[in-house]
């Protein structure tokens, strides 16, 4: 009986030091990209989204030839004025339309974007506007593989369909946590935007 006692106190915690320590590294310390909810039914959402800035790199598929560490890059002060800039969530990966990734994005801060963004010191990172408007999404967990995207897309078009709405344009997948967390704690997103 003790031994069990002991093991089970020992589960807590851990449990709770693992838990601090998720919470401390994930994206709860993180400013995001501003969006206000107008429909939500389980994982499907209706949002609106701001327009924000963002600053982007070419990627392929999952081959991210270094394109997470060019932007990470940016921030942490390659750029004109050798500004460090915060990180945000999400990390948005516009995609083709049948959900090839081809681009990866970093919000920049809403203070940073007011005063006035840092120019990329790298050419292969670029400044953009992500124009506002309403979003279709699907929230998900687990690891975003390829074909995890591809299922997730093909079930946000069907439920668009099934609601009468009409979705414009290609879709973009959002990742929200450092790689480490695991798999069934990840918040992963896919979005297309709707008229």
């Amino acid at each position: 009986m003790e031994k069990r006692r002991r093991v089970w106190i020992l589960t807590v915690i851990s449990g709770g030091l693992l838990a601090g320590l998720w919470a401390t590294t994930s994206r709860a310390g993180y400013e995001t990209a501003r969006y206000k909810v107008n429909e939500k039914d389980g994982s499907f959402e209706i949002r609106t989204y701001e327009s924000h800035e963002v600053v982007a790199t070419a990627m392929k598929g999952e081959n991210q030839n270094g394109s997470f560490g060019k932007l990470f890059q940016y921030i942490s002060g390659e750029n004109d004025e050798s500004e460090k800039i915060k990180m945000t969530t999400p990390v948005f990966m516009p995609a083709t339309a049948d959900g090839e990734t081809r681009e990866m994005q970093f919000v920049i801060p809403e203070d940073v974007t007011r005063s006035g963004s840092p120019e990329p010191s790298n050419r292969a990172v670029t400044k953009k506007k992500m124009a506002g408007g309403k979003m279709a999404v699907i929230r998900y967990s687990g690891r975003n593989s390829a074909e995890q995207r591809k299922k997730k897309l093909e079930e946000l078009r069907k439920e668009i369909r099934a609601r009468g709405l009409t979705a414009t344009g290609a879709p973009m997948f959002a990742g929200y946590d450092p790689p480490w967390t695991p798999g069934p704690l990840r918040r992963n997103e896919v979005l297309l935007r709707i008229q």
